[in-house]
């Protein structure tokens, strides 16, 4: 990969930054504009990530953020670990950003801007400027969702840099995600749910989880902060699903703006929020995937996985959808207890399952693992019944003893069901899958809930 933009790529990088800093200029002319102001720095924050990853991919190598792409003829060195950039971009972006989703309330708020003929006693002036209007609450959420994507970042590092074992970090994300969880006991603290009608006369409209809905809020962000990096392994994939993901979720975050609904819905502020958090991921996503789509100039690395999974976790829980985010993440889910068998060494886990590369044929074929040791008679029947239904491509000996399996992904699934095929095109498969599992899961969210709740809240 050349570490210098070519005159094209530089000019038109040029002119996307130059346009959003004059959008950004004008959001000031009026009442700030943040949604407006969003799509000019996500523009920002494209730019800013597609430069950086280009000059900063041989740096990397320098210090030994490198791998070799197993999947291809040639095992030509690229940079690992470039979600760690897109992950700093996005924090930086965020940062900046502070300002616009709050500037009309600065503006009202402080006596400086737009109440100057408020006269305040003494004792309040001498105290400092009041800000009783200021929308605190909304500030310490934003504050805490950028503290929370930090602290994941920390580990992502610290997991490219060190190989940390899968048992010792899978539960760190819920640290991660404690100013989450304190930010959203004191500003919101609801945690009550929706019964479904058939079981109201047992249970009531509502029934209170207390602290049970904080330990499920917990769970989600250590699922999906680790769901992404375990479905991983051939190009694009990583930042191709988190795209697809993020997508799903503007999309419902725009259900809930005029003029699709009417105007103030109760939920608008919390989608405009889930925007402002998702439109700049999708900006250095989108940088970060022209650069790991097939053939990869680069490689994501665990950084990016635990970076955007966390995204997604704060982006539900802040923005009270933590249950539509479940339905958008259903292939995530399946991939966990599809693979649950070789994470808990119920079945033999190599170190990596990744597809086999075929030299001969430049196919990939889902790679496997082999028992050297005759397996327990339960498990062995039960993998014979998965081949017969296709979840397994199960090899056995001429005694009937099972000496090989398929792994345990849907990645390798994928190839089981659809046979050996290039890598672009199994990664544009799975991808498809994602966002036709992601849009049913909308529709059962908006319209088949009516059919086991009162109401929908769009």
């Amino acid at each position: 990969m050349s570490p210098s933009l070519g005159s094209t790529e530089a000019l038109s990088l040029f002119s996307l930054s130059l346009a959003c800093f004059g959008i950004l200029a004008n959001t000031l002319q009026g009442e700030g504009e943040p949604l407006i102001a969003s799509i000019a720095f996500s523009g920002l924050a494209f730019s800013l990530c597609y430069a950086l990853i280009r000059w900063l991919g041989n740096a990397f190598m320098r210090v030994g953020f490198k791998g070799r792409d197993m999947a291809k003829l040639k095992h030509v060195e690229i940079p690992e670990t470039m979600g760690a950039v897109c992950a700093l971009v996005y924090l930086f972006i965020l940062m900046v950003f502070i300002p616009w989703p709050f500037y009309k309330d600065i503006v009202a708020a402080t006596s400086g801007g737009g109440n100057r003929d408020v006269v305040q006693v003494l004792q309040q002036v001498e105290t400092g400027r009041l800000l009783h209007k200021f929308p605190h609450s909304k500030l310490a959420s934003y504050l805490s969702a950028i503290l929370s994507i930090q602290c994941i970042v920390l580990l992502g590092i610290g997991d490219d840099l060190f190989d940390i074992r899968w048992r010792h970090k899978v539960l760190i994300p819920a640290v991660g995600a404690i100013p989450l969880l304190i930010v959203y006991f004191v500003d919101f603290g609801v945690t009550q749910m929706v019964v479904p009608i058939p079981l109201r006369p047992y249970l009531g409209e509502l029934f209170d989880l207390g602290w049970l809905y904080y330990v499920y809020m917990a769970l989600l962000s250590i699922f999906s902060s680790n769901s992404i990096n375990i479905l991983a392994g051939i190009n694009g994939i990583e930042v191709g699903q988190s795209l697809v993901i993020a997508l799903l979720i503007v999309f419902n975050d725009i259900l809930y703006l005029s003029p699709f609904t009417p105007y103030p819905h109760p939920a608008t502020d919390s989608h405009l929020f889930s925007l402002y958090l998702l439109l700049p991921f999708i900006g250095v996503s989108l940088a970060l995937l022209m650069h790991n789509w097939y053939p990869a100039k680069v490689f994501v690395g665990d950084t990016y996985c635990y970076f955007a999974g966390m995204v997604f976790a704060v982006d539900g829980i802040l923005g009270h959808f933590s249950k539509t985010l479940i339905l958008l993440l259903l292939p995530q889910a399946f991939n966990f207890v599809y693979s649950a068998p070789q994470l808990f060494h119920i079945i033999p886990c190599p170190r990596h399952r990744l597809p086999h590369f075929n030299a001969r044929t430049g196919l990939l074929e889902c790679s496997r693992v082999e028992f050297k040791k005759p397996l327990p008679g339960p498990i062995a029947e039960v993998l014979k019944i998965l081949h017969r239904f296709r979840l397994l491509d199960v090899e056995t000996d001429e005694t009937g003893q099972v000496v090989s399996s398929s792994n345990f992904t849907l990645i390798n699934l994928w190839l089981v069901w659809f046979g050996p095929m290039r890598e672009d095109r199994l990664a544009s498969g799975l991808l498809v899958f994602q966002t036709v599992v992601g849009l049913l899961g909308l529709f059962i969210r908006h319209r088949m809930a009516l059919l086991v709740f009162a109401q929908d809240n769009w």
